[in-house]
């Protein structure tokens, strides 16, 4: 079992009269690579900042390894951490850029020298040591500032939008030395990004947070397949987000259909938000048997179409292999398991509608369009 190393309790950040961080709760296991995810303003950064030592709660607990450490100072903690900005030393070269922290703690040269060169193998920079800052790539500055919060030894790297300022490229590459880097070490890591791939990509734990409270814990596999909300929902990856009714377990009312799901446990008659990702939608002939719609938009993205459709409505993201034009009436078929359940919340209707998707698609209030024939709420939705 993973051992807990760092846990949060109840905390809680006002500035002012503006609350920040509300009621906070997160336990972060030894060894972990958890990402903070959210918008800008959620109060990710101000978490890592309360983890790090920069900013001390309101109210509330911070532990690590059991111990509070509320008033403990960041120099105390063992605990280093990796801005967007490097602050790199410009006037010094890689190897001092690196051994720098072990020169202010009096290590011994010679162990410096060891170490330095056992960073500079795990960051791939060997060869560099005396380069200067200023010549470097910025994915090379990253490796120094990634080798220079490492060298210390530290139990837990913080690491603050560290790959905002790389190109997509670079980026992508960069999430791959990370990754390699943190399960080579073993030590725990704790990422904050506004961007979702790359936190599906990088993490054993996501946490969603959105104006000052986590919304929803998960390995990237839950918070994708599993969303909480219509937020989560929407903020990782695309979703179409319906209302619904649950008429009972596995079976929920949408657009005066029944629709067969795999969901259980919620009220009869309940209202709910359902979520349908693009990529789970199956084209097909449009028929009476079928949820039917117009399609108002194309566009190509390489792999597959973005293509928008107008169901009564309401437009739908569909993500396929298959071109149909504008104009074009189709149907659609969705398997039980591609259907989630979640209980409305105060996000709830903000999501969803891709209306306005694009200035490419825009809204079409065609009253000549004519959408396929209702079978009534008797006949269920077959796969």
């Amino acid at each position: 079992m993973a051992k807990e190393l760092i846990r949060l309790e109840d905390c809680v950040v006002r500035f002012d009269d503006e609350v920040i961080l509300d009621s906070v709760n997160l336990k972060i296991n030894d060894g972990e690579f958890l990402t903070l995810l959210g918008p800008s303003g959620c109060g990710k950064t101000t978490t890592l900042r309360i983890i790090g030592g920069f900013l001390e709660p309101t109210s509330g607990n911070v532990y690590f390894d059991g111990v509070r450490i509320n008033h403990i100072p960041s120099h105390k903690r063992k605990i280093n951490t990796i801005f967007q900005r490097y602050a790199l030393f410009p006037h010094l070269n890689v190897f001092d850029n690196i051994a720098f922290g072990l020169r202010v703690a009096k290590v011994k040269e010679d162990e410096i020298d060891e170490r330095v060169a056992e960073m500079l193998k795990l960051v791939s920079l060997r060869g560099f040591e005396e380069r200067k800052i200023t010549a470097l790539s910025g994915g090379q500055q990253q490796r120094v500032a990634i080798a220079r919060a490492l060298i210390n030894k530290p139990k837990v790297l913080l690491l603050d939008e560290p790959l905002g300022a790389l190109d997509m490229r670079l980026r992508k590459d960069m999430q791959n030395e990370l990754k390699r880097i943190q399960k080579q070490l073993g030590i725990t890591f704790i990422y904050v990004t506004h961007d979702q791939e790359e936190a599906l990509a990088m993490s054993d734990t996501v946490v969603v947070m959105d104006k000052g409270v986590i919304q929803q814990i998960g390995t990237p596999q839950d918070v994708y397949n599993e969303p909480k909300n219509a937020f989560v929902a929407d903020f990782i990856g695309e979703s179409n987000i319906l209302d619904g009714v649950m008429l009972s377990d596995k079976l929920v009312l949408m657009f005066g259909r029944k629709f067969k799901c795999v969901d259980k446990g919620f009220a009869a008659n309940e209202p709910v938000d359902v979520v349908i990702r693009p990529e789970d939608v199956d084209i097909v002939p449009a028929d009476s048997r079928h949820l039917c719609g117009t399609v108002t938009g194309v566009t190509f993205k390489g792999l597959h179409y973005d293509i928008i459709v107008d169901f009564y409505g309401f437009k739908w993201l569909i993500q396929t292999t298959d071109y149909h034009e504008v104009g074009s009436y189709i149907g659609i078929d969705i398997h039980p398991e591609e259907i989630h359940i979640m209980k409305k919340s105060a996000y709830s209707g903000m999501f969803g509608d891709y209306s306005s998707y694009s200035e490419e698609y825009d809204e079409i209030n065609d009253p000549s369009i004519v959408y396929g024939e209702d079978p009534g709420e008797e006949e269920y939705y077959e796969s």
